[in-house]
């Protein structure tokens, strides 16, 4: 084998050889967004976990820091925080819906149905939109429930 020459091509095709397409945007998201499930919310469940065994107080920091700080007396950090949580939990949001839609399509694919080509692509990007669509939807309906009750 010392004596053979390289023939010059990759021994195996990189991300730049491939036309960027929906189903792979949806398959790296998919990726994303269960990763961001599993480290971010599970933290984001212990803490708050660990809130309510704590007691009232450590309650009420972990829902100024995710939610609203009721006190009048607002600092930055806590106005920093505030809106690092809300970005947090429309963040948490997203990837749920995200990885709930891209489970669907996985699911249809597995039956064997939607490979052709335009189907692929129109399903793939449902499901970026769909995800998209979903989260603004849930957070009107939180935000405008907040607004009027």
């Amino acid at each position: 084998m010392a004596g053979k020459q390289p023939s010059g091509r990759p021994l195996s095709p990189h991300l730049q050889v491939y036309k960027w397409g929906p189903a792979m945007t949806v398959s790296i998201l998919h990726r994303a967004s269960g990763d961001g499930l599993a480290i971010v919310g599970t933290s984001m469940f212990l803490w708050w976990l660990y809130a309510i065994a704590a007691g009232p107080e450590a309650y009420a920091a972990f829902i100024a820091c995710v939610w609203h700080d009721p006190s009048p007396e607002i600092t930055l950090f806590h106005q920093i925080t505030n809106i690092l949580g809300k970005v947090v939990l429309v963040g948490l949001t997203w990837a749920f819906f995200q990885h709930l839609f891209s489970g669907l399509r996985h699911f249809v694919l597995d039956a064997g149905a939607g490979y052709e080509l335009k189907t692929n692509k129109m399903w793939s990007a449902a499901v970026i939109m769909g995800g998209v669509f979903a989260t603004a939807a849930t957070w009107l309906y939180i935000l405008w429930g907040n607004l009027n009750g």
